[in-house]
C-alpha cells in the first residue's frame, strides 16, 4: 500500500539513526509496531517510506507494545535482518527503558527481580501476562533489573534493564513488586495523576545496544524522552536527571 507525502514526512522524522544496515526511529505512544488491520496506521506499514527502487524496504526486528515509546530497530537488508534477529534471540542485545512508577519506597536503590510468567486470557481478544501458577503449560523464565533514578517517596522515575525478552515483561514484573508502571490499565497503574488523566503508558525505551550487523563492533542508540513522558515526570514532583547513564557497561 502506498505510503502517503505526509506519512513519509511523519516517518522520517522519527528517525534517530541510520547506515547502511540500520535504521533506528524513536517511536511515539500509541503508534502500533504491528496490526491484523491492514488500513492502519503502524510502523511497519509505513517502512514502505524507505523502499528501495526494487521495492525491498526495511524489516523491523523487534517490537514494542502500542502504548510504549522508544527506539525500534529495522534492518535495510536480508543478511542485516538475519544477523539482528538472531542477536535478539540469543540475547546478545542489552535494552534499557525508563518507567515511572508509583508505590512505596523501593528499600533498594537496585533490584534484580526474578519470577516465571505465563500467558493468560484475559477476556475475548485480550492475552496479557501474569505469575506463572501449577500447571501452566508455558512458563517462561523472565528476570528484570531496576535502578531507581529520581524518587519523591510515592513516585520514582526508573532505569529497567529486562534480562530475558517477554510480552510485557517489565510492565507485569513492576506490577507484581507492588509498583505499578503510571498509565497501565493492564496491571494495575493508576490512570490519573494528582486528579489529571495519564494521557500514555509511562514505558519508554530509552536505549539500545545492538552487535552491528555489518561493520562489527557494538553500536547504543539513544532515543531521547518525547515531551509527553517528561511533563507527566514533571507532574510527578520529579525532574528527568541531566545525565541518564542508562547503560551499566
Amino acid at each position: 500500500m502506498p505510503v502517503s507525502d505526509e506519512d513519509q514526512a511523519y516517518v522520517r522524522a522519527l528517525v534517530i539513526h541510520e547506515d547502511s544496515a540500520v535504521l533506528a526511529f524513536n517511536k511515539p505512544s500509541g503508534l502500533a509496531v504491528q496490526t491484523r488491520n491492514v488500513e492502519d496506521r503502524t510502523l511497519d506499514r509505513l517502512m514502505a517510506a524507505f523502499a528501495r527502487s526494487n521495492g525491498k524496504r526495511p524489516r523491523l526486528v523487534h517490537r514494542l507494545d502500542a502504548q510504549t515509546s522508544g527506539v525500534i530497530v529495522a534492518a535495510k537488508t536480508q543478511p542485516a535482518a538475519a544477523a539482528l534477529s538472531q542477536a535478539f534471540a540469543e540475547r546478545l542485545v542489552s535494552k534499557t527503558y525508563l518507567a515511572l512508577v508509583t508505590g512505596s519506597p523501593f528499600p533498594n536503590a537496585e533490584t534484580e527481580f526474578s519470577m516465571a510468567l505465563s500467558r493468560h486470557i484475559a477476556r475475548p481478544g485480550l492475552e496479557l501476562m501474569r505469575a506463572s501458577r501449577p500447571g501452566d503449560q508455558k512458563s517462561q523464565s523472565a528476570v528484570t533489573r531496576w535502578r531507581v533514578l529520581a524518587s519523591n517517596g510515592h513516585a520514582h522515575l526508573l532505569a529497567v534493564e529486562p534480562l530475558t525478552g517477554r510480552m510485557h515483561q517489565i510492565r507485569v514484573h513492576l506490577s507484581l513488586e507492588g509498583r505499578p508502571i503510571l498509565g497501565d490499565p493492564y496491571y494495575g497503574g493508576a490512570g490519573t495523576l494528582k486528579g489529571e488523566p495519564v494521557s500514555r503508558l509511562m514505558l519508554h525505551a530509552a536505549s539500545l545496544e545492538i552487535p552491528h550487523p555489518t561493520a562489527g563492533g557494538h553500536i547504543v542508540i539513544n532515543a531521547p524522552p518525547p515531551a509527553d513522558f517528561v511533563s507527566v515526570v514533571r507532574a510527578a514532583g520529579l525532574e528527568m536527571p541531566a545525565d541518564l547513564a542508562l547503560h551499566a557497561r
